[in-house]
């Protein structure tokens, strides 16, 4: 045994850690209930760390009785890890996540009442049902359709949320479902879990409701365990939903031993029904607790940590807590206002290009499909990159295999069985009684010739068999980028997606950006089979993209939690993305602003936040968020007074660039010969505002002027 001062004394001979005044305290204060509010970087793994080897080595408590609940199964492994490094010569403690906990606690009830179940969750064999196929046939049932990937994935977060929740059914409409019939689907489903099969059918929220009933409802079984665990901590606890508190509550209510650690100002996980109110009633439900905050950072330099610690402030529900640091370096950040999307690409891929290592810099959005058309440049240009959570659904998404499947139909216009998948997806027309015409189609005629030769057509049929038929045949000699306009406006394809998403519920707005970066992709394809190549390409490439030990980081904010990097870049930092345009209420806009700051906070020394004023040709509206950022550093003035003095920085220097470069608009007229860098030699046909057209030698090309100017891509000839 030995006392506290020789405790504090070895780890920091042997391990090199040395406390600060608050993580001492937080290591000492034992007994009781302790809230401890951890801003980023402010070193919480080590004082729980150090608190646990506290608690074994002074107090004398066996490992076996204290259990440390943690967020997932990579943070149980992390502190695991740290806990063995930091004291090799004690027994580790109980590190996992609540939903392995709940799981025992429902396994050893079922074992010991024989009561025979089965996980349909995550891996089941295939001779078991699995919830994806139990949901899949409800659907179907009270929908007579097939149930798109989008859909499936809403119906088990909507189930997943009512559970966490621990909503009644009179409550299940009120939660903002767009799946038709999800009321009746999810009720069906329950009863098919209890009574559907001879073996009792559980998802992995069932493990938590279920061991909250069982603890509540079976005293032997509560007392079992609060006699088990002694000392209960819990990590990152403002991401804990209603069901994970209670369960906790209960196990500790006989000696209420509760070291919670949390930041409320990095809850951002409501809409997967966690709690961060909870944090702050937490005198409520522990009035004897003490709380205390960990308030200065580690990781970041001053500035980034200033005006991060500002900026939460905006946020009014909230501990107020003031984090700052006593790194000595300034840091960076940097405002980036671009003229337009595609600049925002070719200025993160010209910055990556000058990283000593990729493995230091990370780039970070708040939706998954920003980072497709940066997995494309990367790619070309060769950069390795690591995904945190890739957009699986991307490339097998039902709007891309469409547009897939219209170019296999221009390709092949004789095959009937490619028009029976996409008939329905443009203005052709074509009735299934039709369709059954087509099953003998001959390879030297098209589909839409033979649909003109049924009998009895109607004038306006004909009409339009044969503009199909016309239009299929030129889009033959299109390059990749012409043929996805030419489906989206003059077959009507955009316009049907509409039509679909009113009817279905879906989110039109995520489909028009899956073609345009379809679109994005196309641009530097010249033939539809090269696009098809493309798509499959990074379909393969993403499916690889596994964390190598020197690659550029790809996250949400949301996956970046927990992660630090010393070169941080926050892209399409706009309105509609972040906020998104469904953040309306004030407890919706807060958790977007505590989003925005776990980005900033990933950051140690250099921070870039970008933005821009227009994509696919129309203007968009810089983040409120970063205007706030804006003048937080520049008290007088706003980011577009900013923009008037060139806010744009270029990636290059000036003795780098090309010093022929045009970078005057007033140089440029219709009828000159120019050459891109990219494109080559052309001929510039006509003029905007804001575009420039184009005729090279095997395309015509719809520029933005601003990227051209700015990027020096243009000189003459």
């Amino acid at each position: 045994m030995i006392d506290e001062a020789q405790f504090f004394s070895r780890t920091e001979t042997d391990i090199g850690v040395v406390l600060n005044a608050v993580q001492k305290e937080a290591v000492l204060k034992t007994e009781g209930p302790l809230l401890l509010l951890a801003s980023p970087g402010s070193g919480k793994t080590t004082t729980m760390i150090m608190r646990i080897g506290y608690l074994i080595k002074v107090k004398q408590v066996p490992s076996h009785k204290i259990k440390a609940v943690t967020f997932s199964k990579a943070s149980a492994r992390d502190m695991t890890a740290r806990f063995q490094h930091f004291f090799p010569d004690l027994t580790v403690v109980d590190f996992s996540t609540i939903h392995s906990l709940a799981f025992e606690i429902v396994r050893n009830y079922l074992s010991q009442h024989q009561i025979a179940y089965q996980l349909i969750e995550g891996y089941v064999e295939p001779r078991f049902l699995h919830k994806k196929q139990i949901l899949r046939r409800l659907y179907q049932t009270y929908n007579d359709e097939v149930i798109t990937d989008d859909q499936l994935e809403e119906l088990i977060s909507t189930i997943s949320f009512i559970k966490n929740k621990l909503y009644q059914e009179a409550d299940w409409e009120q939660v903002d479902c767009t799946v038709r019939h999800y009321v009746e689907i999810i009720r069906d489903y329950e009863k098919f879990k209890e009574r559907g099969t001879s073996t009792l059918l559980l998802d992995y929220d069932d493990m938590l409701t279920k061991a909250y009933d069982i603890l509540g409802n079976d005293a032997a079984v509560l007392s079992n365990y609060q006699q088990r665990y002694e000392y209960v901590l819990t990590d990152e606890s403002q991401d804990t939903s209603l069901v994970q508190h209670k369960i906790i509550e209960l196990l500790v209510k006989k000696h209420r031993n509760l070291c919670v650690v949390a930041d409320d100002d990095q809850s951002i996980y409501t809409w997967r029904a966690a709690e961060p109110q909870y944090l702050l009633d937490f005198k409520k439900v522990y009035p004897e607790a003490d709380i205390m905050m960990m308030e200065q950072n580690y990781r970041s330099k001053r500035e980034i940590v200033s005006v991060s610690n500002q900026f939460i402030k905006r946020n009014k529900n909230r501990y107020d807590k003031n984090m700052f640091t006593e790194n000595k370096a300034e840091g960076e950040i940097h405002i980036r206002l671009l003229p337009d999307h595609t600049s925002q690409t070719n200025y993160v891929i010209q910055a990556i290009k000058g990283a000593e290592a990729y493995q230091d810099v990370a780039i970070l959005y708040r939706n998954n499909h920003s980072a497709i058309i940066l997995y494309d440049a990367l790619e070309r240009e060769g950069i390795p990159f690591y995904t945190k959570d890739t957009d699986s659904h991307f490339f097998s998404h039902w709007v891309v295999q469409d547009i897939l499947n219209f170019m296999r139909l221009i390709h092949s216009p004789h095959r009937a069985d490619i028009l029976e998948r996409i008939h329905t997806k443009f203005n052709g027309y074509v009735s299934k009684q039709q369709l059954s015409n087509l099953s003998g189609c001959p390879k030297d005629s098209t589909v839409f010739q033979e649909l003109q030769r049924i009998s009895d057509l109607k004038p306006y049929q004909v009409r339009n068999f044969k503009k199909c038929d016309r239009l299929f045949k030129e889009m033959r000699s299109m390059r990749p980028e012409q043929i996805i306009k030419t489906i989206r406006y003059d077959l009507d394809y955009q316009k049907r997606l509409s039509e679909m998403s009113k009817q279905l519920g879906f989110n039109f707005d995520y489909l028009l950006t899956v073609l345009q970066t379809l679109e994005d992709i196309a641009e530097r394809e010249a033939t539809m089979e090269d696009f098809a190549r493309r798509i499959h390409r990074l379909q393969d490439v993403l499916k690889q993209a596994n964390q190598a030990k020197n690659a550029v980081t790809f996250s949400t904010f949301h996956s970046a939690k927990g992660l630090e990097f010393e070169k941080v870049y926050m892209i399409d930092l706009i309105e509609g993305v972040i906020p998104a345009s469904t953040d309306e209420s004030q407890s919706q806009l807060e958790e977007a602003v505590r989003l925005f700051y776990v980005g900033m906070t990933r950051a140690k020394s250099h921070l870039e936040l970008l933005t821009y004023k227009a994509k696919h040709r129309k203007d968009v509206k810089t983040s409120r968020f970063l205007q706030d950022i804006y003048q937080i550093m520049n008290p007088d003035e706003t980011l577009e007074d900013s923009s008037k003095k060139s806010a744009y920085k270029k990636v290059k220097n000036r003795e780098t660039l090309n010093p022929n470069a045009i970078t005057d608009a007033n140089e440029l007229k219709a009828g000159i010969d120019i050459k891109h860098r990219v494109f080559g030699r052309g001929t510039i046909t006509a003029i905007s505002n804001h575009d420039i057209k184009i005729q090279f030698t095997k395309q015509e090309k719809l520029l933005s002027m601003t990227t051209c100017l700015e990027m020096g891509l243009l000189e003459h000839v």
